[in-house]
């Protein structure tokens, strides 16, 4: 048995048992891929997956169970890379984070230049997506931490820690009508094309609860995953925008005014997941530290170690 052979198996059962999706994650050949999956079920003496022909179709009850522990075992097979790593290094490495657009661009960056501040020698790799993929990427190992606001805590194999709260925005164009109108309602803005996030993103399933809810059938005529793009269009005169309200800032937006409406939408809470049972170098900690301050370090420890540890 060999890590590569429990490597083709996760890889597997995660891409919906597509062996060429599996090659080309591993940088290997589909028939490899075969031939390592095979090899390691005849070892066993146990039919990991169901096939028809050549095709895999799923997992078998035995496969469902194996599957499992090749997950731990390939979870501490990197958790040990990474603790000798911690003590050959501990002030050096690379932290991966994936996050969404919105926080890349507004929450991130005085977090990221006070944590270079305090650890020089760890490179910053920032990868952009959607919250699904974010959650992939960190399942996957591929991002060490994922930020976002929806989906995050979704996901049974990841700790997700609720990091700070915030509501959405409208923004307009100067002179536009509905800043002549008081207490806006969900109604008032029905009038007018709404230019906001696509859906799974920044919150925007509030604000189709919102809508729902109130019986008001939104116009919405365009939307994108970049609050910047969403404010551009805006000052075009395309539409009311509806943003984070984090995106929005009085000074670099010139031509265009903010209304608030944390009384229209409910509050959107982002998040920071890591995998469970991962080992998180201690710079890793002291970022979500800095990102999440009313955290403890025994918070994420505890959370990480899971149920069985308590």
């Amino acid at each position: 048995m060999n890590f590569q052979q429990l490597r083709s198996i996760r890889e597997a059962a995660r891409r919906n048992f597509n062996l060429t999706e599996v090659a080309n994650a591993l940088f290997t050949s589909q028939p490899g891929v075969s031939r390592q999956i095979r090899e390691l079920e005849d070892e066993l003496g146990v039919v990991i997956f169901e096939r028809n022909g050549k095709r895999l179709t799923g997992l078998t009850d035995p496969g469902k169970g194996i599957l499992k522990i090749i997950d731990r075992l390939l979870v501490e097979a990197e958790n040990l890379q990474q603790a000798s790593q911690e003590y050959t290094g501990q002030n050096s490495g690379t932290l991966t984070i994936a996050a969404t657009h919105t926080q890349a661009r507004y929450a991130l960056p005085k977090v990221v230049q006070s944590f270079r501040a305090a650890f020089p020698e760890v490179r910053i790799a920032l990868q952009q997506s959607s919250p699904e993929h974010i959650a992939e990427w960190v399942l996957s190992g591929k991002a060490d931490v994922g930020i976002a606001t929806e989906g995050l805590s979704q996901f049974p194999d990841l700790v997700s820690f609720p990091c700070y709260r915030w509501s959405h925005l409208i923004v307009v164009p100067d002179g536009h009508p509905l800043l002549a109108r008081t207490n806006i309602r969900l109604e008032d803005l029905a009038e007018f094309p709404l230019i906001t996030y696509d859906v799974g993103f920044t919150g925007r399933g509030h604000l189709d609860d919102a809508f729902a809810r109130a019986g008001v059938r939104p116009d919405i005529v365009l939307t994108a995953m970049d609050s910047d793009v969403i404010k551009q269009y805006v000052s075009l005169g395309l539409g009311v925008g509806i943003v984070a309200s984090m995106a929005f800032d009085h000074g670099r937006d010139k031509g265009l005014r903010a209304v608030e409406a944390s009384h229209l939408f409910a509050a959107n809470t982002t998040r920071l997941a890591v995998r469970r049972g991962a080992y998180l170098r201690t710079y890793a900690q002291e970022f979500i530290l800095q990102f999440a301050p009313e955290l403890r370090r025994s918070d994420i420890e505890v959370a990480l170690a899971g149920p069985e540890a308590a």
